[in-house]
């Protein structure tokens, strides 16, 4: 049978993913499908037959119906590339291949009729949207951005189109950051100046895939007025920066609360995302039935 272990958002605080995180750290020796993000690790290996539970999760997941941001799109991407690299990895059992092939084909179609995607947010969007909620003139703040991945880099697409103009970007690899700094007009420091870099700073993002604090207490000074928002997981900025009473803090958690709060999605989209998944379940058991039956012909026969 197929198995599967879970720890994500909807079960678990940052917190506790955070302090949970590696838990799910499976034998290499046994193959499986290691899905991770912000939000999620879930872990599926396996033989036989899978349940039903697993099954609808997994669709569900792929769809984006089980995101803290409901309908968002990354999570397909996430999911088709731990499955490429669990096939670099491993020969995948038959029903373990057949799940992952039609979860990503049930995100597919969930995204291609409905609208569920349609206006969907990610954290790289809310982020400036919650800038433009404290109408912060961007042009005229000092923006520090730490880490250079994808999200940081949508960030810097939202950040200068919308005028900013003093853009500092801070890197673990300095060559990552100056090759940043040049396409957005950028300014790139070495982490080492942290410091120095967060003293005349006003905002700051950061998102490194570091598996310990970046920011510390002693890196700020208690009376500067500063806005962050930490991106990463685990987190980024020590949360005991948050209680400096010039400084305003936001986590993946306050984040994702933010949109939820601000963003309405139609029930409509979701029925409509709901049904299709049903639709694929049907189809995966019945393959499953007739393989099956193909199998106990098979034994029949010898």
């Amino acid at each position: 049978m197929i198995n599967y272990k879970l720890i994500n958002h909807s079960e678990y605080t940052l917190k506790e993913r955070e302090r949970m995180g590696f838990q799910l750290d499976a034998d290499d020796a046994v193959p499986h499908v290691l899905l991770a993000t912000c939000n999620r690790m879930e872990l599926y290996w396996g033989e036989g037959a899978v349940p039903e539970r697993a099954l609808r999760h997994l669709y569900r997941v792929a769809a984006g119906l089980e995101s803290a941001l409901i309908g968002e799109r990354a999570i397909q991407g996430q999911l088709k590339q731990a499955y490429l690299e669990a096939l670099k990895k491993y020969h995948l059992s038959p029903h373990l291949n057949r799940l992952f092939q039609t979860a990503i084909h049930t995100g597919k179609r969930v995204r291609t009729e409905t609208s569920i995607s349609e206006g969907a947010v990610s954290h790289s969007q809310i982020t400036v949207e919650i800038l433009r909620h404290q109408n912060i003139d961007l042009r005229h703040k000092i923006i520090s951005i730490i880490g250079v991945n994808k999200l940081t880099e949508d960030i810097l697409k939202y950040l200068t189109a919308r005028g900013a103009e003093n853009i500092f970007l801070s890197n673990r690899h300095i060559e990552k950051a100056e090759e940043l700094a040049r396409q957005y007009n950028g300014t790139a420091m070495s982490l080492d100046k942290k410091r120095a870099m967060l003293r005349f700073t006003d905002v700051l993002i950061c998102a490194t895939s570091a598996p310990h604090i970046i920011v510390h207490q002693e890196d700020i000074e208690k009376d500067k007025k500063l806005l962050i928002f930490d991106l990463a997981f685990p987190r980024d900025v020590d949360e005991s920066v948050g209680r400096f009473s010039e400084v305003t803090l936001y986590n993946l958690e306050n984040i994702e609360r933010f949109a939820r709060e601000n963003v309405s999605l139609r029930h409509k989209e979701i029925r409509k995302a709901e049904g299709i998944i049903e639709e694929e379940i049907n189809k995966f058991y019945e393959w499953q039935s007739k393989a099956y039956e193909r199998k106990n012909q098979f034994v029949a026969s010898i």
